[in-house]
C-alpha cells in the first residue's frame, strides 16, 4: 500500500465488544454515529495530518470511513479486549504506519470517541503546547475537580474514614475545599504522546506530562450519559454537529 507520510496523526479507538453500551461507538447521537464526532474533530484541526480509526471490528471501519477517516489497518483482537492498555492499541498503530509508509509520526493524538464533544480549535493549541515543550514527554486533557480527592471517604467495617493519613490535620476531610490544592482529572478530551518516546521507552505518557486544562466535557459510558449528550446537543448546539450536518448535506 503507497500511503504518504505525515507528521501528526489523530488515532480514533473504536473496538467492538463494549459492555456499557452496546455498539457504542456507532450508536446515532444527534443524527450521527458517536465515532462520527472524533472523526469530523480530528479532520478539522488544522495541526492534524491524518485521520485513522484502530478498530477489530469491519462495521465501526465502514461507517468511519465514510465520515472521512481512514481504516488502513484491523487492530487484532487480542489488543481489543476490556482490559488492553492504551498502549499496545497505540504501539500497534505506530508500527504500521512505519511499516506502510517508511516513517514514523512525530506525534499520536489521541481522540477517543467516548468523549465526542470538541473544539478543533483547542486541539490544535493543544498540539502546538506539545510542540513547544520539547522536555515534556506527553500531553493529557485534564479538568478541575468541583471537590479535592482529599475530601472522598473510605469505609472500614462500615464506617467512614479518610483517604489520605497522611495528612495530620484534625478531620481534614471537613475543611472547606479552599484549604487544599486543585485537584484535575484527566478526561479525554486530547492525548498526544510522541511515537519514538513510546516505541524506545515501553511507556506510554512518561514522567513528564504536560497539563491541558479545559472545560468540563461530557464522555459517555452508560445509556445514561447518552440521553444527557443528545440533551446538550439539543439544548446547546456545538460546532461538531454543525459540521457533520453541513457534510451531510453536501453529499
Amino acid at each position: 500500500m503507497n500511503v504518504s507520510f505525515q507528521n501528526v496523526v489523530a488515532l480514533i479507538p473504536a473496538r467492538s465488544g463494549s459492555k456499557g453500551v452496546k455498539n457504542k461507538n456507532v450508536r446515532e447521537v444527534g443524527g450521527h454515529p458517536l465515532i462520527a464526532y472524533s472523526v469530523v474533530a480530528a479532520k478539522n484541526c488544522i495541526a492534524i495530518d491524518r485521520v485513522i480509526v484502530t478498530t477489530d471490528s469491519q462495521d465501526i471501519a465502514d461507517v468511519a470511513v465514510s465520515y472521512g477517516a481512514e481504516v488502513p489497518f484491523l487492530r487484532p483482537a487480542d489488543l481489543s479486549g476490556d482490559r488492553s492498555p492504551d498502549i499496545d492499541y497505540i504501539r500497534h498503530a505506530i508500527e504500521q504506519i512505519e511499516e506502510q509508509t517508511g516513517a514514523r509520526p512525530e506525534l499520536i493524538v489521541q481522540v477517543r470517541p467516548t468523549t465526542p464533544l470538541r473544539d478543533p480549535v483547542e486541539m490544535a493549541n493543544a498540539i502546538a503546547a506539545l510542540q513547544g515543550r520539547p522536555d515534556a514527554t506527553s500531553l493529557r486533557s485534564v479538568q478541575e475537580l468541583a471537590e479535592p480527592p482529599q475530601k472522598m471517604m473510605g469505609i472500614e467495617e462500615g464506617l467512614l474514614s479518610g483517604l489520605f493519613p497522611h495528612d495530620t490535620r484534625p478531620e481534614y476531610y471537613n475543611l472547606p475545599r479552599q484549604a487544599f490544592a486543585p485537584a484535575y482529572l484527566p478526561n479525554g478530551y486530547i492525548d498526544i504522546v510522541r511515537c519514538d518516546y513510546v516505541l524506545e521507552s515501553g511507556n506510554l505518557y512518561g514522567p513528564k506530562v504536560l497539563a491541558f486544562n479545559t472545560e468540563p466535557t461530557p464522555e459517555i459510558d452508560t445509556k445514561d450519559d447518552l440521553q444527557y449528550l443528545e440533551f446538550v446537543i439539543e439544548k446547546q448546539g456545538h460546532v461538531l454537529v454543525d459540521l457533520l450536518n453541513n457534510s451531510s448535506e453536501a453529499s
